[in-house]
């Protein structure tokens, strides 16, 4: 799908003096115009472009909040309350790049569940799938530290809990900690770090992006039947096609983004964030975004010792390597089979798992206590246990169905009413 000459043509002088020097406009063209992709993509792989604008709207809300933010534990909180009362247009844009910041991860947890689902991290998209993980840890450091900015009670409470998590490693924890805090506490320091990786993370996020978009390019785009491209007739230029889907996708997405910024803009976010950061009155209960929830779930449901590792050490391993285990899902993945929509026993787990993300988010907002913590337990040993046991064994013991011969026999196959013979009496080249 990548390769092949590209027909990008000048039609003026400047076009192909500028082509002669610099082909940007080549570029754009190849990537983004001509770039062939496959006939049968649906709206789950719209998530892609969606993201791409909901990154740039964070940058560009980011970059004018950063010009009248002031980084100090004295002002920090007075200047975003100015920032909503005094700047123009102040109040549209704290909500946009606040609320953005709860849709990016909407928008970025299917992304992930899509890739699972059908199983895009497949070779030989190894890479793709490991830059998309890169890309959701940069995007987790920034969102912890855009949270402490506002300097409320949560934001300081939530950055000392959360700092706190390394010292549970012998030797190099504190130094560690007292790195990210500039001291032995949170304070002016750590508020003037955090504010400067804030504003850096998001340009990283956009190179790792670019690379993410270059990888996609050189491998091809996967689709709904994991079955690779073999013919032109299995594939549609970009534009119009993807890109008038995108489109559509995009402006829904982006309506029901506009709502919770025009209706609900406090919604996700949490009410004690509007009181003065105070080092002296502890919130009733200490809880991080609502997207690091299935994370702190993890985190709390390790309260026990496992030999030599206390329960504190073991809680952040686990949290760390709930993350840390999607690096790995390539190789976790032992079938030969790429689609979910072809093997019934992995899209059965496939749909656990996905109710076991969502609970271990309920579950994170919950006190760390009974009830809660042994339910916890159990929706950790199944987060671990999709990845580590579930999807190696299938690859060795489930019995996948029948997978088309291309792309374009399981379109006309679906047009045909799924009749098989529908397919094989259509001629190769219908469109």
């Amino acid at each position: 799908m990548s390769g092949g000459h590209s027909t990008y043509e000048p039609t003026s002088g400047i076009g192909k003096w500028v082509d002669s020097r610099l082909p940007l406009p080549r570029l754009v063209y190849d990537s983004f115009v001509a770039y062939p992709v496959p006939r049968n993509l649906n709206y789950a792989y719209t998530f892609g472009a969606i993201l791409a604008v909901m990154l740039v709207v964070q940058l560009l809300t980011g970059i004018v909040l950063a010009m009248h933010y002031v980084a100090s534990t004295g002002l920090a909180f007075s200047s975003v309350e100015s920032i909503m009362r005094d700047v123009n247009s102040g109040m549209l844009l704290r909500y946009m790049h606040a609320n953005g910041a709860s849709f990016f991860f909407i928008a970025v947890y299917i992304h992930i569940f899509r890739g699972l689902y059908y199983g895009s991290y497949k070779a030989p998209r190894e890479i793709l799938w490991i830059l998309g993980v890169i890309i959701y840890l940069l995007m987790m450091a920034t969102g912890f530290m855009g949270y402490v900015l506002p300097w409320g009670q949560m934001s300081f409470w939530g950055a000392t809990v959360i700092t706190n998590f390394f010292t549970a490693f012998p030797g190099i924890g504190e130094p560690i900690q007292q790195l990210l805090l500039g001291g032995f506490a949170v304070d002016n320091p750590t508020l003037n770090r955090f504010f400067s990786l804030h504003y850096l993370l998001p340009f990283m996020i956009a190179g790792v992006v670019i690379l993410h978009v270059w990888a996609l390019h050189v491998t091809g785009q996967t689709n709904p039947t994991g079955v690779e491209v073999k013919s032109k007739t299995d594939t549609l230029a970009f534009t119009p096609y993807a890109t008038i889907k995108d489109a559509f996708a995009t402006v829904v997405f982006l309506l029901v983004f506009a709502y919770f910024v025009f209706y609900m803009p406090n919604y996700l976010g949490h009410p004690d964030n509007y009181i003065e950061a105070n080092p002296l009155v502890t919130p009733a209960h200490i809880v991080p975004e609502w997207y690091y929830l299935p994370f702190y779930a993890i985190l709390r449901a390790i309260d026990f010792n496992v030999w030599f590792i206390d329960s504190k050490l073991g809680g952040v391993l686990a949290m760390f390597g709930s993350i840390l285990v999607l690096f790995f899902v390539p190789w976790l993945d032992t079938s030969k089979v790429r689609s979910a929509v072809y093997r019934p026993w992995y899209k059965l787990f496939f749909w656990l798992f996905v109710i076991d993300s969502i609970f271990l988010g309920w579950l994170g907002s919950k006190p760390a206590e009974g009830t809660y913590t042994l339910m916890a337990q159990a929706a950790t040993a199944y987060y671990f246990g999709f990845f580590i046991i579930i999807m190696p064994l299938l690859g060795l013991f489930e019995k996948p169905r029948k997978v088309p011969n291309s792309i374009t026999e399981a379109v006309l196959a679906k047009q045909g009413s799924g009749k098989p013979e529908a397919a094989a009496a259509a001629p190769e080249n219908r469109g």
